[in-house]
């Protein structure tokens, strides 16, 4: 088991050289898959934006990020099911869940993404590791 003290918690908005290869990657491979006329080609940065957002900007917790994920999927499949391969009508049902997901988050007293000095009232308390 770590010891939580050895490293102390952070808060903000976070990027790093990793993440800006991925997302460098993924910039790529959409172009790559537009230029093949791939229709699902959207599905690359849907999914690479809502990863940079939940886990660099508000910093969502992992099952949040895999019930998001897990909604994405059924949500994609569904409209597949139903012959749509265009990118506004998955986003828009998906939209719901990616704003309850980020509310979820910003109003948990964990909350120590972007502007969490301001909109957590316990972030002492998180980063003191007594949550």
């Amino acid at each position: 088991m770590t010891d939580s003290s050895s490293t102390p918690r952070r808060h903000g908005f976070r990027c790093s050289i990793g993440d800006a290869l991925i997302l460098a990657a993924g910039l790529g491979l959409s172009c790559w898959l537009h230029a093949l006329d791939f229709p699902l080609a959207w599905i690359v940065p849907a999914a690479l934006g809502h990863f940079f957002l939940f886990c660099n900007v508000f910093l969502v917790w992992r099952r949040w990020e895999l019930l998001w994920a897990s909604a994405f999927v059924l949500n994609v499949a569904a409209h597949l099911a139903l012959g749509s391969l265009d990118w506004l009508s998955p986003l828009l049902f998906q939209l719901p869940i990616t704003v309850l997901v980020i509310i979820w988050q910003i109003r948990s007293p964990w909350y120590h993404g972007i502007l969490a000095e301001q909109l957590n009232p316990r972030l002492k308390e998180y980063l003191a590791g007594r949550q």
